[in-house]
């Protein structure tokens, strides 16, 4: 009678060749997690600057989108500040600062900071963006530029989010020539 199954040995080389694949993908993996963090906030962020326009022309009135951070990374409390440099945003009408947790009834949407494990820096030129109801930009400094990278890895991929004056808002890549679709505007380009 034959005996059918693996020995030892062929299982020992099957899990050898198994572990050198892994070790040769390992990298291209993190590198491709950390790229998929950035982009992730980048979305997230956009989304939320399209929001806070289309709700502020759907109401007629003046919407904000800020940038805000807070002590408490996974929901808003109420030691939220406004921030150019956190990852964390609330759309509404009036200003969340040192109210996220009692006016969160008055927010359209809102994104905690969330842990920072990923390394995701930001960087804005201001904290607040807020559209008139015409979907234009009515404060004075305005968010116009906002930066994310990898705090970490500075090899990782860099993405910026535009917003200009008329109100539309551009995800772009900085390291691109400005010959490609995805480059950012000078404003918003280092």
């Amino acid at each position: 009678m034959k005996q059918r199954g693996f020995t030892i040995l062929e299982l020992m080389i099957a899990i050898t060749v198994a572990a050198f694949i892994l070790m040769s993908t390992a990298p291209s993996i993190s590198g491709w997690m950390r790229n998929t963090r950035i982009r992730t906030a980048a979305e997230s962020m956009s989304n939320g600057l399209q929001q806070a326009r289309s709700e502020a022309v759907r109401r007629n009135q003046s919407v904000s989108f800020y940038l805000v951070s807070d002590s408490d990374a996974v929901s808003m409390s109420n030691s939220c500040a406004l921030s150019s440099t956190s990852s964390g945003w609330v759309v509404a009408p009036n200003s969340p600062e040192g109210k996220c947790a009692t006016d969160r009834d008055t927010f359209i949407a809102m994104r905690p900071p969330g842990n920072t494990v990923g390394g995701i820096s930001v960087l804005a030129n201001a904290s607040t963006v807020t559209f008139n109801g015409y979907g234009q930009i009515s404060n004075l400094l305005p968010i116009n530029c906002i930066k994310l990278s990898n705090s970490v890895d500075t090899t990782a991929r860099k993405l910026n989010i535009a917003v200009n004056p008329g109100g539309q808002v551009r995800m772009c890549d900085p390291k691109v020539d400005d010959s490609d679709p995805r480059a950012c505007q000078a404003s918003c380009k280092n």
